[in-house]
């Protein structure tokens, strides 16, 4: 069974823990990497094979989005193996991670803001 956007069930289940557990990092054990700001994990995208993980941050406030990208970043290593700690039972390998900025919400507020003039 696939969704729109050809994602398997399997691929689904994974990318719903993924976000909930990475979710949960920035919370407790990163809470440092993210400190002055609310990281929200908008998206999780798992490539087929389950071995990459696209991984969309909404940052507030967004002006600080340059220096809390390259906190997270430089410890990508760090929040892969607390999440390959959290899923050692799930899955065979740790995907790899990547993250992005989800803009989306930086863009409605400018539209907001256009709109208001």
């Amino acid at each position: 069974m696939e969704n729109t956007f050809g994602e398997s069930t399997r691929q689904l289940k994974v990318a719903r823990q993924i976000q909930k557990d990475i979710s949960e990092l920035f919370l407790r054990e990163c809470a440092e990497m993210v400190r002055g700001v609310i990281v929200s994990v908008t998206t999780v995208r798992v490539s087929p094979d389950l071995e990459n993980a696209r991984i969309y941050l909404s940052i507030f406030p967004f002006a600080k989005h340059e220096e809390v990208m390259a906190r997270i970043e430089a410890d990508k290593w760090k929040i892969r193996r607390l999440l390959g700690e959290r899923m050692r039972n799930q899955l065979r390998v740790v995907p790899e991670i990547n993250f992005f900025l989800d803009d989306s919400l930086e863009y409605i507020e400018n539209i907001d803001n256009l709109l208001k003039k």
